[in-house]
C-alpha cells in the first residue's frame, strides 16, 4: 500500500497509547487498534499482522513493569509463555480453516459472561484463593487453548487469560493481570512469526504504534499496581462489555446477518 501520511501515523500512535493503557490493566486493546488501522485504510490481513507487532510492545512493556514490581517471576512463567506461543502459531496457521464466523458469533456472549462474573462476584480481590487446577494441567490445557484462540481470532484474549487465572489458578486479580500480560506476549509472538512469514506486517506502522503501546502500557500498569482490584475489576467489566458491543455493531456479524439486522 502507499506510504502513510504523518498525521495518520500520529493518529495511530495515539490509538496505540490508549490501547496499551487499557490493555495493560484489563485487556481488550485490540478493539481500539484494529478499527483504527482499518480506518486508516490498512487492508484487513495487514491489519492483523501489524497488530501483532505493535501488541508485542504493549504486552512486553506491561510484563516488564509488573516483573520489576515483583508481581510476576519471569523465569517461572516462561514455560507457560512458550506454550501460549506454540498454541498461537497453530491458531494463525489454521486461521483459514477454523470457522471464524462461529468464533465471531459466540464471542460477544462469552465477553458478557466474563463481565457478569467479575462484576457480580464480590470476593474477587488482590488476595490469592484456592487453586482448582495444578500448574502442569493448567499449562498443557488452558494456556495453549487460549493461545490458539489468540492466533486464529484474537479479541478478548486478555479477558480469557484473566478469567482462567482467577477461576482455576486461584490468583488475586492484580497477580492475574500481571501473569496475563506475559502469556499474552507469548501468544502475540507466536502469531507474529507466522504473519512475518506471510509478509503481511507493515513495519513502519507497527513500530510507530509499538512506541505508543509501550508508553501506554507503562502508564496503565502503574495505575493497576497502585489501585489493584479497585481499578482492574470495573475496567475489566467495562472493557468486556464494550468489546461485545463493538463486535455486535459490525453489520457483518453472523448473529446480525442471521437475524436480518
Amino acid at each position: 500500500m502507499a506510504d502513510i501520511a504523518l498525521h495518520v501515523l500520529f493518529f495511530l500512535f495515539l490509538a496505540a497509547f490508549l490501547a496499551g493503557f487499557i490493555d495493560s490493566i484489563a485487556g481488550g486493546g485490540g478493539m481500539i487498534t484494529i478499527p483504527a488501522m482499518l480506518l486508516a485504510g490498512i487492508p484487513p490481513l495487514e491489519t492483523l499482522g501489524t497488530n501483532k507487532l505493535q501488541s508485542l510492545f504493549g504486552s512486553g512493556s506491561a510484563t516488564l513493569a509488573y516483573a520489576r514490581a515483583g508481581h510476576v517471576k519471569l523465569s517461572e512463567q516462561l514455560p507457560m509463555a512458550a506454550v501460549a506461543a506454540f498454541g498461537s502459531v497453530f491458531g494463525a496457521l489454521l486461521a483459514t480453516v477454523v470457522p471464524g464466523d462461529v468464533l465471531k458469533g459466540v464471542l460477544p456472549f462469552l465477553l458478557v459472561a466474563i463481565a457478569i462474573y467479575f462484576g457480580l462476584k464480590p470476593n474477587i480481590g488482590d488476595v490469592d484463593k484456592h487453586r482448582r487446577m495444578s500448574v502442569f494441567l493448567f499449562t498443557v490445557t488452558i494456556v495453549p487453548l487460549i493461545g490458539f484462540y489468540d492466533g486464529v481470532f484474537g479479541p478478548g484474549t486478555g479477558s480469557f487469560f484473566m478469567l482462567a487465572f482467577v477461576m482455576l489458578a486461584g490468583f488475586g486479580i492484580l497477580k492475574a493481570t500481571a501473569h496475563t500480560k506475559l502469556l499474552n506476549f507469548g501468544s502475540n509472538l507466536g502469531a507474529f512469526v507466522v504473519f512475518i512469514l506471510y509478509g503481511v506486517v507493515l513495519w513502519k506502522v507497527g513500530l510507530v504504534m509499538g512506541a505508543g503501546q509501550f508508553l501506554g502500557a507503562q502508564a496503565g500498569s502503574r495505575v493497576a499496581m497502585k489501585s489493584g482490584a479497585k481499578i482492574i475489576k470495573p475496567l475489566l467489566v467495562i472493557t468486556s462489555v464494550a468489546l461485545a458491543i463493538r463486535l455486535m455493531a459490525d453489520p457483518s456479524h453472523p448473529i446480525r446477518v442471521w437475524l436480518g439486522w
